[in-house]
């Protein structure tokens, strides 16, 4: 039974609150708990906080956090799953999950809240079910469009803002206007891999991890059967052999429960009846066994310079994809030490941008784009008040590096066929769209 469920925004802002039996959400309550949320590590797992007497069940989104109060008696998995299936659904109704989507879709957030959860106690989180009785229309800030790709990057993420592309590959609500409803029959697929890698400061491999998912979202009522073809040297496990090309092996997958695997093992094809919204039907994970080069090595130099109390970092990025692919949104995120105050900068090209974070400690080089086989370079000059010490630069953490690469999959994993099985009444639209980006990619500093 749930007491009150509630969604901060990344800057802990109120945006939605749910009160069923407990006392409403005081501000100094929420204010205190996003302080205490903010302080854990993005890549911590979901936790149970006790903060003001109660207990709080939280699961980050996106930025978001979305947070559930429950008794000490309760078990805290089915209210982690729930606040997960309740971030699907608004991405599934509002056709994204960010903080603009959620204020511009408050009474329909609101409405669907009121239909999951009776009184505290949950009724149903299926995304087919509750299309019969929400009423409200999604409020869409920025209309997707295939035909206007100039100023939108990949799955309709700005191109040099964006720092985290949409989960799926459209932008649509499940339930667009009424007057819009059936004409479109679109299915999207989404290959999307999260790279975890760490690189010493000469450029050799200390750790290379990679997660992947195959995503679904359907906008087509009443889904035939769809087959997906993998490609057929696909391998799980390291004894298995298949094919005749290169291997595409991962240490391990999973598929969701709907997937018909009776074909799978020979052909390499899963079947599923696609029911409307977001489905993840199929997880893999390849752990220190990559076959394809690093997309990405980054050298760095550190020098001291007594006379000016400056630190001088040269920084060489190289790109090691492929000449007709390209990275965009690329970030680096050097540390520098305590009591830097300035920074002075020398980039490569014009279209690169430098800035110093006294708030992080940390000096940021952004790159828009960068096509493989190029590299850049940088040189930046902190200024440091204080004695700069061999020892004290030494121990500056690793730089962190994050990147987007659109049409390319470190795994080599491909799609062969997207087909539907049987008669059409109308014309559908299929779509694969392959995506890789960092979840961590740290080198240390040399």
């Amino acid at each position: 039974m749930i007491s009150q469920l509630f969604i901060l925004s990344s800057k802990g802002d109120l945006l939605i609150n749910k009160n069923f039996r407990g006392p409403s959400s005081r501000p100094s309550v929420t204010d205190g708990l996003y302080l205490k949320l903010s302080s854990l590590p993005a890549d911590q797992a979901p936790v149970v906080t006790e903060y003001d007497g109660c207990h709080f069940i939280h699961t980050r989104h996106r930025g978001l956090y979305f947070v559930t109060s429950i008794s000490d008696s309760d078990s805290p998995f089915m209210y982690i799953d729930l606040l997960n299936r309740l971030a699907s659904l608004i991405q599934d109704y509002c056709g994204d999950l960010s903080e603009a989507v959620v204020s511009l879709n408050f009474a329909l957030i609101y409405e669907l809240l009121d239909e999951v959860l009776d009184y505290g106690y949950v009724q149903t989180t299926s995304t087919e079910m509750l299309k019969n009785f929400i009423q409200s229309d999604p409020v869409v800030s920025k209309p997707f469009s295939l035909l206007d790709l100039s100023t939108v990057g990949l799955f309709g993420a700005e191109t040099q803002q964006s720092k985290v592309a949409p989960s799926s590959a459209s932008c649509r609500p499940v339930l667009s206007s009424r007057h819009q409803q059936g004409e479109h029959n679109e299915i999207f697929l989404d290959v999307i891999e999260r790279m975890t890698v760490a690189l010493g400061s000469n450029g050799s491999l200390l750790k290379a991890d990679v997660q992947g998912e195959l995503r679904l979202k359907t906008y087509f009522p009443n889904c035939p059967e769809l087959r997906i073809g993998v490609s057929e040297e696909f391998c799980v496990g390291s004894s298995e052999v298949r094919g005749y090309g290169s291997a595409v092996r991962v240490d391990s997958c999973q598929f969701h429960e709907s997937i018909k695997l009776d074909e799978f093992e020979n052909c390499r094809i899963l079947k599923v009846l696609p029911p409307q919204g977001e489905l993840k039907i199929m997880q893999y994970q390849i752990s220190d066994s990559l076959t394809t080069t690093l997309p990405f090595h980054l050298f760095s130099s550190l020098e001291r310079d007594a006379a000016s109390s400056r630190l001088r970092i040269y920084l060489k990025l190289r790109c090691d994809l492929s000449p007709k692919s390209q990275a965009i949104n690329v970030r680096v995120q050097l540390p520098v030490p305590k009591g830097s105050s300035g920074l002075s900068q020398e980039l490569s090209s014009p279209d690169q941008s430098a800035e110093f974070l006294p708030s992080a400690q940390s000096v940021i080089w952004n790159v828009p784009r960068i096509c493989g086989g190029s590299q850049l370079s940088a040189l930046l000059k902190v200024d440091v008040s204080g004695c700069l010490s061999v020892p004290s630069l030494m121990d500056l953490p690793p730089l962190n590096l994050s990147f987007q690469i659109p049409s390319f999959t470190s795994s080599g994993l491909q799609i062969r066929f997207l087909r539907l099985r049987g008669e059409r009444p109308v014309p559908t639209h299929t779509w694969v769209r392959y995506l890789t980006q960092s979840d961590s990619y740290s080198v240390r500093l040399g």
